[in-house]
């Protein structure tokens, strides 16, 4: 079966197989290789565990292999769309229910203590679950949103942490889908204050934003 290329980015391609998706990480020229060689398979083992440990509280790509040698992990393919080029299709009122979505799935990540590390919505995948594709009220479908792209994530559950990936969020609202993107990160922080540290979390956010504003 052939191979289709899905994405290039600096660190890794996507390749689609079939029901498959092959993430590969690439190979950095400018290190040694010795510890090229060690960071990649650490970077694979560690996003592969991350994937599975994410599985158990959200929806994320499920893992079908880890090939440390090749440096890839085999995951299934999640037919959707990302979520990146599709969120400002809807109405505002499901625009806002889907970033309510978002921001539950995130307080569950955290809650568990995994840091996304890229928490924008080009690592999210939007799937309709009404199975019609062409529905003409795509208001009214039922959805479910994929995370993806674990690699610069990690286990840790300090608040900082916590606060600086909802920043990252934020900024990629600002930027992608700058019309609503006030109204759309309070659906968000809706959703997170879920979260047993919403609190804590809210606090520090406010906090980190301060720190964004002093070095422009």
């Amino acid at each position: 079966m052939q191979q289709k290329l899905i994405y290039q980015g600096a660190e890794a391609i996507i390749l689609q197989k079939g029901n498959e998706v092959i993430k590969q990480r690439i190979k950095k020229s400018y290190r040694l290789p010795e510890i090229d060689e060690k960071l990649r398979k650490l970077r694979t083992r560690s996003e592969a565990k991350l994937l599975e440990k994410a599985s158990k509280v959200i929806p994320v790509p499920k893992v079908i292999k880890v090939d440390e040698k090749t440096k890839e992990i085999v995951m299934e393919f999640i037919d959707g769309k990302k979520l990146s080029d599709n969120l400002d299709n809807f109405s505002l009122k499901k625009q806002k229910q889907i970033c309510l979505e978002i921001g539950k799935e995130t307080a569950k990540l955290h809650d568990i203590g995994i840091i996304h590390g890229d928490l924008t919505t080009s690592n999210m995948i939007l799937v309709n679950l009404n199975g019609d594709k062409k529905s003409t009220n795509r208001d009214r479908s039922k959805f479910k949103i994929f995370f993806i792209d674990f690699g610069l994530g990690f286990n840790r559950n300090k608040i900082e942490d916590k606060a600086v990936d909802l920043h990252l969020l934020k900024q990629a609202l600002e930027a992608k889908h700058f019309q609503n993107w006030q109204e759309l990160f309070n659906s968000i922080l809706q959703g997170y204050s879920e979260s047993k540290n919403f609190k804590e979390t809210f606090e520090r956010l406010k906090k980190v934003e301060l720190r964004g504003r002093y070095k422009h």
